[in-house]
Formats: structure tokens, sequence, C-alpha cells
């Protein structure tokens, strides 16, 4: 009898893949619910399509795995390895300690069949490989491993020879490891909805390995800084650094990370000097958004460090924002999302026209109202409404101002520590509600947390020329940091004021001019500051000229209007508004 049910049952050659979530038991203890939430939603979105697309059957389904048939082990190994691929990117923005992590195991052998389920070693075997693989890893048996051999763009680890719990004969395993051309098959990881970065090891060009170490320190100072800067999503620097000394295809690996830019670079040493050199590439299109290249001497390789950080970082900010707004220019308008809304509205806020700056004004309403937790949109919104007021525009009502101080204070209340919120909100409340004192301390704070950000130097010179203090040295940091800013006319106009505050006339002049030629339609706040520069130097003429421009704008504004909109406080303010006097400008 026993013979005979023997010879019952039924066999098949089958690929078994076994797959079991890394860490259950920890993951239960921490949050139930949430993960058995992700594990349904991980079946259906990401298992069930592919194993309908690979022809996988599900065997066997428990709380912390799966167990699955194919009748193919080149159908199992590639399923196994898109599962993994889409697991890592649904994973990306999950924390670490909450991530659903599978480790699997795939057999080629005889099973035995009962009903819908499967027995026998051929299923044993792929547990017991499930068991010793690595989490995110796919450990597979020999029997698969010469049967895919060829067929799949894999490279295979052999880990030798391993005595498996209750397998009498030892069994031979590979670790799969995918190569290049295999990765880039892959599915590729979403961009973040914010300007994503990855900085690649700079090449050492010296042919001496002791300066490895200056070129990695280097690079991990500019992957610290550019992580400081809130609106920007950079790679870590072990991702990083996976690449160093491999020839990298840029487009490869912005798939591979997830970004949108690459920075490289290189470091070439002669003598007692050295040559760094570093390109930002757009990885999509290979386009070079940015290059540059610094020269200096190795008797303080510390400072120069610094010094280059300082400038790449710089430099790459604003043209990392630019290729952003550039790029969201494109999209339709039903694509648009709160992040996009506040990327249109930029080149409107700095315009210098009432007209662009009403739009950013309803552009930055629109993402606030799609995101009510965007402080950055409400800081935006804030300091564009400032810069309505202090240019005198017509536009510009006495119940903004209320509204004005209400953005930038429900955007620090949502966010103290993105240093652009903190920038822009300080400079509006400085601006419209006098709180000069109040505004330096979070400027210092948005500088704590990036000391690198031009616009942030910028408020800071802005607000301390307000209260009568010397705010050129951190209007110069702003201009060294982001030498092609589109705030670059206000940045110098201001530098003109101070220097007119501080009776250099003809230093004010000069700058007053620069910032004329930086924009094509200079806003009033430059134009005045050239006709009381002009009128300190006895120009009349130019400056009446100056100022009838102004006032075909403006017929009603006044040295008194001039009075109670200006951020201006301190005893200079009577000498500001008597050399708008001499420029012609109506006292009331």
């Amino acid at each position: 009898m026993h013979d005979m049910a023997e010879e019952c049952v039924q066999r098949r050659l089958a690929a078994i893949l076994a797959a079991d979530v890394v860490g259950y038991s920890r993951l239960m203890e921490r949050d139930e619910a949430g993960t058995l939430v992700a594990i349904k939603s991980r079946r259906k979105d990401i298992l069930q399509p592919l194993l309908a697309k690979h022809n996988g059957r599900i065997v066997k389904l428990m709380g912390d795995g799966v167990l699955v048939e194919f009748a193919s082990a080149v159908n199992a190994v590639q399923c196994a390895v898109e599962l993994q691929n889409a697991m890592a990117a649904a994973n990306a923005d999950v924390p670490q300690d909450s991530r659903i992590v599978l480790r699997i195991g795939i057999n080629l052998g005889d099973v035995m069949v009962e009903g819908s389920d499967l027995y026998g070693d051929g299923v044993n075997i792929a547990a017991r490989l499930e068991a010793l693989a690595d989490a995110g890893s796919i450990v597979v048996s020999r029997t698969v491993f010469n049967h895919v051999r060829g067929k799949v763009k894999l490279g295979f680890d052999d880990l030798g020879e391993q005595q498996l719990k209750n397998i009498a004969e030892r069994v031979r395993i590979y670790r799969l490891r995918p190569d290049r051309e295999a990765a880039m098959a892959r599915p590729a990881l979403a961009l973040p909805d914010k300007p994503s970065i990855a900085v690649l090891p700079f090449t050492n060009m010296s042919g001496d390995p002791e300066q490895e170490y200056f070129s990695d320190g280097m690079v991990e100072d500019i992957i610290a800084a550019l992580s400081r800067v809130r609106s920007f999503f950079v790679i870590a620097r072990n991702s990083s650094f996976t690449y160093k000394g491999k020839a990298v295809n840029v487009k490869q690996v912005g798939l591979e990370l997830g970004v949108r830019y690459v920075l490289e670079g290189s470091v070439r040493k002669a003598g007692n000097r050295v040559r760094i050199t570093g390109q930002l590439i757009e990885a999509e299109s290979g386009n070079h958004v940015w290059a540059d290249r610094f020269d200096g001497s190795l008797e303080d390789v510390f400072e120069l460090q610094d010094g280059v950080t300082q400038s790449v970082v710089g430099a790459i900010a604003p043209k990392l924002q630019r290729a952003e707004i550039d790029r969201t220019s494109r999209k339709r308008t039903e694509d648009l999302t709160a992040y996009d809304f506040v990327l249109r509205a930029l080149p409107h806020a700095w315009s210098g026209s009432p007209e662009r700056s009403a739009i950013a004004h309803d552009l930055l309403q629109k993402a606030t109202a799609i995101d009510p937790s965007y402080a950055y949109a409400y800081a935006m919104a804030a300091w564009s409404l400032m810069f309505s007021k202090n240019s005198g525009w017509r536009s510009w009502r006495p119940d903004q101002q209320e509204l004005c101080v209400r953005f930038a204070r429900e955007a620090l209340k949502l966010d103290m520590e993105d240093p652009a919120v903190l920038w822009a909100s300080a400079t509006a409340l400085a601006s419209v509600v006098h709180e000069h004192e109040h505004a330096l301390e979070l400027i210092e704070r948005s500088l704590a947390i990036d000391h690198n950000s031009a616009q942030a130097w910028a408020a800071k010179g802005w607000v301390t020329s307000w209260i009568g203090l010397d705010g050129i040295p951190s209007l110069e940091r702003a201009m060294r940091l982001s030498p092609l800013d589109p705030l670059l006319y206000l940045f110098h106009a201001s530098i003109a004021e101070c220097h007119l505050v501080a009776r250099r006339h003809e230093m004010a002049l000069e700058w007053s001019l620069r910032a004329m030629r930086e924009h094509p339609e200079p806003p009033p706040f430059v134009r005045r500051v050239l006709a009381a520069s002009y009128a300190r130097l006895g120009l009349v003429e130019e400056a009446r000229r100056v100022v009838a421009g102004i006032l075909a704008e403006s017929p009603s504004f006044t040295v008194r209007t001039w009075l109670e909109i200006t951020a201006q406080r301190g005893p200079h303010v009577q000498y500001l508004a008597e050399s708008l006097r001499l420029a012609g400008l109506p006292s009331e």
C-alpha cells in the first residue's frame, strides 16, 4: 500500500523562489499595523505584477514571506532581480528602521506536488538559501547557476559549498551580482521633488597616492555643505564613493542613484601648487550646467579645501535653482505641484517689475493653497510683498503690510530649520515692521545652518545697512558666492547706498551705475540711489533726469512717501532724505 501511494505522488522539475522580510519581528513590534499595510501594499503593487510578467505562481504566502514556483530558472532569477530593485526604489524615501527589505533564495530541483502545494528538497533548499542571503541580496544554488549562466546579464560570486540544515549533501551556492549593463535596465529610482545631486569622488590626476586624502576630503566637505541646503536632495557619501576609481557614465549614475544632477571633478598637483576642476552635469541630457577651476597652494591644505568648497557650493546653488526653474517652465500647467509653482514664481519675484511681482504673489499663494505646510512658499510670498513695498510701486497697498507679516510669521512657525525660510522671513519682518534685531538673529541662524548661502549673506548686508551699520562686507560675500545671481542688481544698489551714507559719493555713483547695467529696467529703489548719488556730486541735471523717470511711473511719490516705506532706521535716514530732495524729488 505504501509503495502504491508513493507511485501516485506527482513530481515535476521547478524553480523555487523563497523570500522573506528581514527583521519582520522587529518591524511588527515597532509598528504592527503600519508594517502589515506596507507589506500588503508591496505585494499588490510590486510582487503580483512581477509574477504575472515572469509567469510565477504563489505556492505559499506567509506573514513575513512567500514561496513562488517558476517553470524556468531564468524567469525566476529575472523576477528576483527586478523584485529587489523595485523594493529598493520603494524604500528610497522610507526611514531606515521602517524599510521592507527582502532576502531571496532560488533553487532548481525536483518537487512533490500535492494540490496547489509543493514539498521536497527542491523547496527546502530554496528556503535554506534564503536564510543564507544578506538583506537585499539573492542567493542561488548551483543548479540555478548552471541553467542561467550566459542567459542573463548578471555576475555571480561563488560562495563555495555549504552544508544546509537537514540537507544530506553539501550545496554549492552563488550570490547574484548585477553588472553595470543590468543595472542600467533596472527600474530607475523616482526623482525627488527637489533638486537632487550626487557628488562623485574627484579624480586624482597627480599620480601621487598620498593626495587621495586631499581630494576625498574635499568631496566630503562639498557633500556636507550641499547637504545643509534644505532645498537640495544630496546623495550620501557612502553611495557616491562606490564609484571611486571607476569609469562612469553620468546618465547611468543618475539612474542608479536617482538624481538629476552629478558633480564630478579632478585634482592635479604640481610641486606645491594644486589645480581643482569641477563640472555640474544634468544626468539625463548630459548637458553641462556649470564648470570652473580653482588654483591654490598646498601650504594650507585645509584653507584651500574650505575655499574650494565655499566657491563650488555657492556657484552650484543658484545654477541648480536656475536649471530647476527652466525645467519646470516646460511642464504643463495641469501637472504643476506646490514646488513647481514656487519655482515658477521665483524669476518673477526677482524681476524688479510690479507686474511680474504680482504674478509671483499669485503663484506663491497657489503653492500655499496646495500645501498649507509649505514654509518656503510663505517665506517667499512675504519677501515678494516686502519688495513691492520697498520699491514704492503703486501696486503696494497698506493692507498688504499685515499680509506680508502674517506670511513671514507663518513660515517661521512651520520651519525654523530651513535657512531660506529664515533669511527671507527675516528680511520681510525687518523691512515692514522694523524688527531689525530679531531679523539679524534669524539671519545668523540661517548662516549657521548654511554658511554658503549668497541670499542669506545679502540679507545680512541689507538689514545691517538699514540700521546704519556697514553692510558692504556681507554683500561682497554674497557676490563672491553667487557672481551671476539674479539679484545682483540689488546687491550693487545696496552697496551704493552704503557708500552714499558713508559720504563716499563717487563710489556710490560707481556702484549705482553698475546696478543700472545689471537690469534692463531697474526698479525704483536702484534709480533712487542713483539720483541721490548724482545730487551729492553736484550733477543736478543728471539727478533730475532720473527723478523725472521715477515720477513718470509714480507721480505721487515724494520724500515723505519714501520715509513712510523705507526700511532704513537711524540718524542716516535724514541724510538719505535730503539727498533725494537735492535730486529734485518733491518733499510732500
